[in-house]
């Protein structure tokens, strides 16, 4: 039963911060800092994620064959390699490490 009060909750919660968001007055989202906030947010938002997901296994802090690929998919985009070429170039470097015993 716990389980089901958390799923609720979440969704209440979930819920609330929508509301919220839409109860923020236009005035308040056309200031130049909230703008360059919310273009800037996604993008950290999403390093760290890719960081998280690259250098940690459980709780310990790991460098391995996900880190090269990483390294090989920024390669690509300074380059300006289109984005397949990117996904592709991460996974076969990734691949190639790993079978490498990396």
């Amino acid at each position: 039963m716990n389980i089901w009060i958390a799923i609720i909750a979440t969704a209440v919660g979930c819920y609330l911060v929508k509301l919220l968001g839409l109860l923020v007055p236009a005035g308040a989202l056309e200031r130049p800092l909230v703008q360059r906030l919310s273009a800037l947010l996604p993008v950290a938002l999403l390093a760290a994620l890719t960081a998280q997901q690259t250098f940690s296994l459980h709780s310990a802090l790991v460098v391995d064959a996900r880190g090269a690929g990483l390294a090989a998919a920024a390669l690509a985009l300074v380059l300006r390699a289109p984005f397949l070429v990117v996904v592709a170039a991460a996974v076969v470097v990734t691949a190639g490490v790993r079978a490498l015993g990396g």
